[in-house]
């Protein structure tokens, strides 16, 4: 009965426009107050200030500040017009050069909306030009950016790590093979539809055209392995990472490309901190609402009740996707992380669901909410800097949809797509 109360309260406040992180701390507190509980309303700092102190999650806002950055210091166009030499002659054109670049952008960034609202914008403008449908292109600009929070590095990865005390590592290698693989659904969608829609094929770069964006590309290109060879070699932590990554992105701006002056800094840096600020916000909300849930054995509700439909375990964790893929349509993506964490977790031990491979789940549910109205952030990031209305984006969407759902199934189905990577480079455990 509690149990019920807690979500209806919650899922009250947000349909009525709440914003998540009030809604998460209103609805503890008015739970503990119509429980008569008021004195573990003192806890309420405590745990809020706890839940923001982990030196995980200090790498978020270096991931941001890396991302815009990059986004302002002319490396998107570059990394964009090396994925055009490269695939630009596959059939769907630019549509496939949009994929590939999203990809190569995911190993800097590691954030969806960056994605969407930096790349994107070179994107579309690239697309439009070349006079491909704007709803198409919008659709194919919305759906690629979410593969940067899968491919690592991953902002949600980071959150998901200090919610679990999962190896950040891990769940970076985990999301190589599934961050390939969405690549390749979208990339064979966009196949489908050029040749439905009989789209011309772009004339095939020379060998010298690539060298030359290689060149222009090379030195953004090294920064996904900065990253990850000096996380895997221990030279510096996931989140001194961040730091690496946030002055190698300066350096290039300020120093390589020019793009970017010490008179851009602030606006930036105040970007980064308003972004950091509502991640954090929702996260110190989420670590009181959690500490209630924990406190009024809500998880082993809930376990209890799954457990009495089924004993199969497919049959529970498809339950728990569509429970996933519903709260996507509602909340942003690391609100369902904060939210559903502490409620399933325990659930996928019982079940004996390697946590890396819950990890790359969760991440991917988010992933396709991001895309699923009503309250999808990329289409509305994407809808905001294309001009394209949401109805007809969301029309426009489905086939990409379908590409990472099925990899989504793939990850669901078989626990190699994410686990094999890290068990081959790190070992076993957590």
């Amino acid at each position: 009965m509690l149990s019920l109360f807690v979500l209806l309260a919650l899922v009250g406040l947000i349909i009525f426009g709440v914003p998540i992180a009030v809604s998460l701390a209103v609805t503890a507190i008015g739970t503990y107050l119509a429980l008569g509980e008021t004195s573990i309303l003192t806890m309420l700092p405590q745990r809020m200030y706890s839940a923001t102190t982990s030196f995980t999650l200090l790498a978020i806002p270096f991931f941001i500040l890396a991302g815009n950055l990059m986004n302002t210091g002319g490396v998107t166009e570059r990394i964009f017009r090396f994925a055009a030499a490269l695939v630009g002659h596959v059939r769907g054109g630019l549509g496939q050069v949009n994929v590939v670049a999203s990809l190569i952008f995911s190993g800097m960034s590691g954030a969806a909306v960056a994605d969407a609202a930096g790349l994107g914008q070179v994107e579309f403008k690239s697309m439009r030009d070349r006079g491909y449908d704007e709803r198409f292109s919008a659709a194919i600009t919305a759906a690629s950016s979410t593969i940067g929070p899968v491919f690592p590095p991953s902002i949600p990865f980071v959150i998901f790590a200090s919610l679990t005390g999962t190896s950040v590592v891990k769940l970076f290698l985990a999301g190589v093979i599934p961050g390939v693989l969405m690549a390749l659904a979208l990339m064979c969608a966009v196949y489908l539809v050029a040749v439905i829609r009989k789209f011309p094929r772009e004339m095939r770069a020379s060998y010298r055209e690539i060298w030359d964006s290689f060149k222009g590309a090379f030195l953004p290109l090294g920064t996904p392995f900065i990253i990850i060879a000096g996380i895997l070699s221990g030279i510096f932590t996931p989140t001194e990472a961040g730091v690496t990554a946030s002055f190698y992105a300066a350096f290039l701006g300020l120093v390589v490309y020019r793009e970017i002056s010490f008179q851009d800094l602030p606006r930036i840096l105040w970007d980064t901190l308003l972004h950091t600020v509502r991640v954090l916000f929702v996260i110190a909300a989420a670590g009181f609402f959690g500490w209630l849930l924990i406190h009024q054995r809500v998880p082993n509700t809930v376990i209890n009740l799954l457990l009495s439909l089924s004993d199969n375990p497919t049959v529970i964790m498809a339950i728990i996707v569509f429970i996933l893929l519903v709260l996507g349509m509602f909340l942003e993506g690391i609100a369902v992380l904060v939210i559903t964490v502490p409620i399933f977790m325990p659930i996928m031990h019982t079940l004996g669901v390697d946590p890396i491979q819950f990890g790359v789940i969760m991440i991917m549910c988010s992933m396709v909410g991001l895309l699923t109205p009503p309250v999808g952030m990329v289409l509305f990031a994407v809808s905001s800097v294309t001009d394209v209305p949401i109805g007809p984006l969301v029309r426009e969407l489905w086939p990409y949809l379908l590409g990472i759902m099925f990899v989504l199934l793939l990850v669901v189905c078989i626990p190699e797509v994410s686990t094999w990577l890290p068990s081959l480079v790190m070992g076993g455990g957590r």
